[in-house]
């Protein structure tokens, strides 16, 4: 069994559904809310740990209520939290979600406790995953002190230290991400996996297109999470040695089937779960 190490974010999601998503400017009412464990570091950490990985989480949540309920299923799926820091005036980070019928969404995040996230002691891994929801120095210092395998999933865009780009064995964006960072991506010397949502993923080394996927037919319904699942099983899949092209089937497959279940916990799926899609 190999052993992630994610360092991120930890939200707690207030997701509503509603019929339409709204323009700028535009009151859409008639949503249904319900709130969810999130929080791109956390996601896929727990991920992760479905797929099969043994995982630790190094995250900061506030000392409130919201973290209790925010850390609930990792602690129920068993992701190692002993590196898990509670903020003493922060409040854990929330994120306002709506989602359409479609399963298309808009996300606001407020970070609290995970802007201030910083790292001391990084514990022995055989992969790290790291997102841009902490402070991208945060990334940059355990970038440079980590030995195994990196991935950078430089999400949400945003102003990265070059070494992270130079570090990174595997960056992750999606095409709007991709094109936001344009040529500063050229930096990475590892593999550099696109997603397209349902038009499936790309994933190139050094310009050279390695391998492509799409993911298999779903009743889609709430795509929150299945990028973060992606990003999750994909570093497992390479870790765990399988081939270029059989590491993006199996994230593709685990992506799609993150956005048949509502919220984005809930619906990341087990091991079982994407080999019956495979």
């Amino acid at each position: 069994m190999s052993h992630i190490l994610v360092v991120g974010s930890v939200n707690l999601d207030f997701s509503a559904s509603v019929s339409r998503l709204p323009a700028a400017g535009e009151t859409v009412t008639g949503a249904t809310l319900e709130r969810f464990p999130g929080g791109k570091g956390a996601n896929q950490a727990l991920a992760a740990r479905r797929l099969g990985a043994d995982v630790t989480l190094i995250a900061s949540v506030g000392d409130d209520a919201t973290a209790g309920e925010a850390l609930a299923l990792l602690r129920e799926g068993q992701v190692d939290l002993a590196h898990c820091v509670v903020h003493p005036a922060a409040p854990t980070g929330v994120a306002l979600i709506s989602v359409a019928p479609s399963g298309e969404n808009h996300i606001v995040v407020a970070p609290g406790a995970n802007a201030a996230l910083t790292v001391d002691e990084l514990p022995d891994a055989d992969a790290l995953i790291c997102q841009l929801e902490v402070p991208g120095d945060t990334v940059a210092d355990i970038a440079g002190r980590f030995e195994g395998f990196f991935c950078a999933n430089l999400a949400p865009a945003t102003e990265i230290d070059v070494a992270v780009l130079t570090r990174a064995d595997l960056i992750v964006v999606n095409e709007t991400e991709a094109a936001w960072y344009g040529d500063s991506l050229r930096a990475c010397g590892g593999l550099i996996a696109t997603t397209h949502g349902a038009a499936g993923a790309e994933l190139r080394k050094d310009g050279e297109l390695l391998a492509t996927a799409r993911p298999p037919a779903v009743d889609a319904i709430d795509s929150t999470g299945a990028g973060d699942t992606f990003t999750a099983a994909l570093t497992v899949a390479l870790v765990e040695g399988m081939s270029p092209r059989g590491a993006l089937e199996f994230a593709c497959a685990a992506g799609a089937k993150a956005t048949t279940i509502r919220g984005a916990q809930p619906s990341l799926p087990t091991r079982k779960d994407v080999e019956a899609l495979l």
